[in-house]
């Protein structure tokens, strides 16, 4: 379809960036006795997570529900930072998780779970090598330098329900990067940024870990989560600077993860502080 200014106005204009296909997708992930009962796919929408956390609150949702967006326009990453991208460039979904026999005091490992398993899944789809910085971003590397490809955010989800989402940068050109430490699958080379077995490879890889840490009642030790999270974590053994709540400041070298899911920061004291929350800044390459 052409407007009257001549420009090509169809969905189907940017032939690098095909729509997702939701039959496929259904085909592939939803089946007899396994964790995905829906897959989802809206042209458009604000947030993923604030739609399925509004679904989950009306009792519209069932656990394994997966929302996933072409386009978002209102985003949402740690500390309510925006994440944007143009329509059908990324991945950007959130999923309905219901771990009701899991000790709520575990569920904060469930961002890292999907860390995880978001990591894990493109390395094998995409065939690029991931990291993890601490707690939830995806890391790539691009001309020998780091970069942030994906974000994962969790939220409640009523009394028993956690919604989380991920946006995964896949064909954002270097002149479409919202800030400079931003990449995306393609820059870094990726065999593959067909959007549909990317998706599949990552919901997949999350109903692995999902279903081994429930099975161990949340345990990150048991599920082999903790030591699995520790190998892929770019964090640590890094000179760190962690901006926490309430202004303050802790600088010095990660040196663990430890069984909450908090990072371990050894300062120059001597002082071992875990740190439950907070945005951490690399200071020196590993």
């Amino acid at each position: 379809m052409t407007s009257r200014d001549g420009s090509d106005d169809s969905r189907w204009s940017d032939l690098d960036r095909p729509p997702l296909n939701v039959v496929a997708l259904r085909r592939g992930l939803v089946r007899e006795g396994g964790l995905w009962r829906d897959v989802e796919v809206v042209q458009s929408t604000g947030s993923t997570n604030s739609d399925l956390v509004a679904l989950a609150g009306a009792g519209k949702a069932q656990e394994g529900a997966v929302l996933v967006a072409e386009e978002q326009t209102a985003g949402r990453g740690r500390l309510d930072r925006q994440w944007t991208a143009p329509a059908r460039s990324g991945l950007f979904f959130s999923v309905l998780l219901k771990p009701v026999e899991v000790p709520v005091a575990r569920w904060g490992w469930l961002p890292l779970l999907t860390g995880v398993a978001v990591a894990t899944g493109l390395s094998r789809a995409a065939g690029v090598d991931t990291a993890l910085k601490w707690p939830n971003d995806v890391l790539v590397s691009i001309g020998g330098e780091e970069r942030k490809v994906g974000g994962i955010l969790a939220e409640r989800a009523g009394d028993d329900g956690v919604v989380i989402g991920a946006g995964i940068n896949v064909t954002l050109r270097e002149d479409e990067l919202p800030v400079p430490t931003a990449g995306s699958l393609g820059l870094a080379g990726a065999v593959s940024t067909d959007r549909d077995p990317l998706l599949r490879a990552v919901l997949r890889s999350l109903e692995e870990w999902y279903g081994r840490w429930r099975e161990a009642g949340g345990d990150p030790g048991v599920s082999g989560l903790q030591e699995t999270y520790a190998a892929g974590c770019a964090t640590l053994g890094r000179e760190v600077r962690a901006e926490l709540p309430g202004d303050r400041v802790v600088v010095g070298e990660a040196v663990a993860v430890d069984g909450d899911g908090r990072l371990v920061i050894a300062t120059g004291e001597g002082v071992q502080e875990p740190v439950g929350a907070g945005d951490v800044v690399h200071l020196r390459p590993a």
